[in-house]
Formats: C-alpha cells, sequence, structure tokens
C-alpha cells in the first residue's frame, strides 16, 4: 500500500479524486502518524479521530469527490477558530469548555472543498504570544524539540512540518503565522486585509489579524489560500521582472538580525536576480515610533479578548499583558499610529514591488514553561527573535514566511516576502520562485 504521509494535499486530493485511494486510507495513516509522534511534538490540543474516520467516509461518497480541490485531505485547524461539535478553548482554562454549534466560516469552506478535520492545534493563552505553551500542551520544533515551535499558531506549524498533515490553519495578528512557519520550515502566507474571512476574538485585534495556509510547499499554500478566499487568486496586471527591495534592518529599534537570518534573504535576494528581478538594497523608512505603536496593538487586543473571561483562571504573563493594555484601547480604535506607517510606506512600495527580509532575528527560544514566567521576560524574548512581522499586520498587507537555507543547529531558516495590497498571487510567484531555486527539506526527520 502506498503511504500518503509526506505527499502534499495537491497529490493527496489527485489520487482521491481518482479513486487511487480512499479518503479514510488518508486519514488513518495520518492519525496513526499523529498517535506516535504527538507525544514529542506537542503540536494537538485534541485529536478528532472517530470523528475524522467518520468524516472522512462522508467525503468518499460525495458524489462531486471529482470536483473538490481538497478531496479527502487531512487538516488540522488553530484553537481559536470554531470546529463544530469541538470546544475552542484558545490555549486557556478561562475559556469554556463547550462544543461550538457551527463551524468557523474558514473551516466550513475547507470542508466545502473536501478537506477532512483531524484536530485542533495548541495555542499561547488568547493567542498572545510568539512561543506555545499552557494548561493544553507546548508546541515543539519538530526539527529541534527542545526549541518552542513558535506562536500564537505554533501547533499548526509542527503539525504540519512533522508530516502530521499536509496543511494546516492558522491565523497572524502580529505574525502568528509567520514566526512558527520559519521557525519550522514550512510556507505561509498572511493575506491583506478582506482577501480572507477574518472573524478572530472580539473584533481581529482591530482589524489586524488575518486567516491564512500552513503548508510544505508555495503550491499547497496557494491551494488552500485559494480555497480560504472562495475562489482564485486574481493576479494583477504586473510585470514579469519585479522591483525587489532587500532590508536587513529590523523595524524596532535596538534589535539585531543574527548572521543565519541576514546570510539567508543575501542568498535569496541573489536568486532573484538570477531570476532577472532588479533587486537593490533598501530600507523602509519606519516611524521611531513603531515599537510604541506595535506594544500598544498588541497589548490592547489582549485586553479586549480578554474582557468576559475569569481572570483569576488566565496566566499572569496573560493578566499583565491585558492590564498594559487596558489603557491603549481607546487610541487604538481611533487608529492614527496605523494610517501613519501606511502614508510612510506607500511611497516605498510605489518604488519597489516587493520587499525581501529575513524572517526572524534569530532562533526561536528553548521550549519551556513560559506562560510561567514573567510578562517583561516573554515580552523580551518575543521582541528579540521576531520583530519583522509586526509591521505588515499594523498596515494590513500580505507578507510571506518561506524555508531558505539552515541553522547550525540544522533546524530550518527563512525569509519574509512583503508587498502592496492585492499583490497574494505575486508573492507566492515569488516564492515559487525561491523554492524551485533553492527547494527544501519539507519533513522533519522524527522517524
Amino acid at each position: 500500500m502506498t503511504n500518503w504521509v509526506g505527499r502534499t494535499a495537491v497529490e493527496i486530493a489527485a489520487a482521491v479524486q481518482e479513486k487511487r485511494v480512499t479518503p479514510r486510507e488518508v486519514v488513518a495513516a495520518h492519525l496513526a502518524r499523529i498517535e506516535r509522534l504527538d507525544g514529542r511534538v506537542g503540536a494537538f490540543r485534541a485529536v478528532r479521530a472517530e470523528r475524522a474516520l467518520a468524516e472522512a467516509d462522508e467525503v468518499g461518497s460525495r458524489a462531486d469527490l471529482a470536483e473538490l480541490p481538497l478531496a479527502g485531505v487531512p487538516v488540522a485547524v488553530k484553537d481559536n477558530l470554531a470546529v463544530r461539535g469541538e470546544s475552542m478553548r484558545i490555549g486557556s482554562a478561562a475559556t469554556p469548555d463547550v462544543p461550538a454549534e457551527q463551524d468557523h466560516v474558514t473551516v466550513a469552506r475547507l470542508r466545502a472543498a473536501g478537506a477532512v478535520v483531524v484536530g485542533l492545534t495548541n495555542v499561547p493563552e488568547l493567542c498572545v504570544f510568539g512561543t506555545t505553551e499552557g494548561v493544553h500542551g507546548t508546541a515543539r520544533n519538530p526539527w529541534d524539540t527542545t526549541r518552542t515551535a513558535g506562536g500564537s499558531s505554533g501547533g499548526s506549524a509542527a503539525a504540519v512540518a512533522a508530516g502530521m498533515v499536509p496543511i494546516a490553519l492558522g491565523n497572524d495578528g502580529m505574525g502568528s503565522l509567520r514566526i512558527p512557519a520559519a521557525n519550522c520550515g514550512v510556507v505561509t502566507i498572511k493575506p491583506g486585509r478582506g482577501v480572507v474571512p477574518a472573524g478572530i476574538g472580539d473584533g481581529d485585534w482591530f482589524g489586524m489579524s488575518e486567516n491564512g495556509p500552513l503548508a510544505t510547499t508555495v503550491e499547497d499554500a496557494r491551494l488552500l489560500l485559494s480555497v480560504l478566499a472562495d475562489g482564485e487568486l486574481v493576479r494583477q496586471d504586473a510585470p514579469a521582472t519585479r522591483r525587489v527591495a532587500v532590508s536587513l534592518r529590523s523595524p524596532i529599534a535596538g534589535v539585531t538580525i543574527g548572521k543565519p537570518y541576514t546570510a539567508a534573504a543575501r542568498e535569496a535576494a541573489g536568486l532573484l536576480i538570477k531570476a532577472g528581478h532588479h533587486v537593490r538594497r533598501a530600507d523602509p523608512p519606519y516611524p521611531a515610533t513603531l515599537s510604541f505603536t506595535s506594544l500598544a496593538h498588541w497589548t490592547a487586543g489582549t485586553c479586549v479578548d480578554a474582557q468576559g473571561l475569569d481572570v483569576r483562571l488566565l496566566a499572569r504573563r496573560t493578566r499583565v499583558h491585558a492590564a498594559v493594555g487596558r489603557r491603549f484601547v481607546r487610541t487604538v480604535r481611533v487608529g492614527t499610529g496605523r494610517e501613519e506607517l501606511r502614508r510612510r510606506l506607500e511611497p516605498f512600495f510605489a518604488e519597489y514591488d516587493v520587499l525581501l527580509t529575513p524572517a526572524l532575528a534569530r532562533r526561536s527560544p528553548k521550549a519551556g514553561p513560559w506562560h510561567e514566567r514573567g510578562w517583561l521576560r516573554n515580552v523580551a524574548a518575543n521582541t528579540n527573535y521576531s520583530p519583522m512581522t509586526p509591521p505588515w499586520n499594523l498596515t494590513g498587507w500580505p507578507a510571506m514566511a518561506v524555508p531558505f537555507g539552515t541553522l547550525p543547529s540544522g533546524a530550518p531558516c527563512a525569509v519574509q516576502l512583503v508587498g502592496r495590497p492585492g499583490s497574494e498571487a505575486e508573492l507566492l510567484e515569488l516564492a515559487g520562485q525561491l523554492e524551485t531555486a533553492h527547494p527544501w527539506r519539507r519533513t522533519a526527520p522524527l522517524d
């Protein structure tokens, strides 16, 4: 029997459509891998083994099987998006353990496309931090299980990197897709505002949070994004040759970028030059107030999400984060800081089509009980290793993390691609060129 673990979503869907394999066989193989490996990785908060197999049988009996873009493909869902019949805990003891009555719209779109939800993945409490641990488990990087998978979509990224699922659903409010994707060596894209329905928490962190795909290939990321966006991505009328700016500077003052990450960005720039693109070193004009604007939005979003919860059941770092944010909620609602940032950056993106940067500043912190540590220690750890992502949530513009190279430890390295609004298809095209020129190992060697 062919082993369908490790195959891409595109390959699995084609095989199911052609009836070379059944959805049950595919899902059962991935459930077996989850059972064997997740004790070491901690990707899942809940595994839906029996329900997933029953739903796989339902997919296999559908009359439109041959037209389903994700026919029989196992998928993991981040535990801040509702899955019918399952509780949504958002990494906390303070959230109700009550089954959801209906699917989030993105989950419904996955099911309509033929995907089978095999489980809900671990997140840090209220999806606040760039490390994933808490009362429901710790998500580790499958390439180096001594390190955190990142956050807040850490469980989803770890599940894909470990080959437990070919694709997963996550979301990104200050880097929550790109950070764990960069750590775990998988592809992701945070779409621009309005491309995919959000509906994350109470107000989508003031419109900064977006749902998006995690995958092992650019082709799978493109497929999943098109399903989430409910149709084909619109490709702008743009020339084949792009104007690419390369920046090795941290947007947050005082944070330095480590050598492996700057080296990856330089090498990726070299490949884009060979592909015929016009590439130049150029730094976006980040305002000096960016670190304050980022902190204000980050904490204010948590303050809003924590309303109505029993604060006594929240971890100390979450309580402090929400308390700090209380003073910023009114200012953040006005949106002045975000508008200023867009105004400053729009001329830069009129001159350049795409920005290429390191995805992170350094490797992720050691896995451990970060939820039991102080707020300042968590904020410092997050800021020092992941300063590259927040500007693009504040602007609402699309951004990708693409695996590129390796760290001295052998774990994956990554670069970030950023574009103007509506450039998702162009970013995916450039990422595909990098993948072709510099392919990566898609699954961590856990066996």
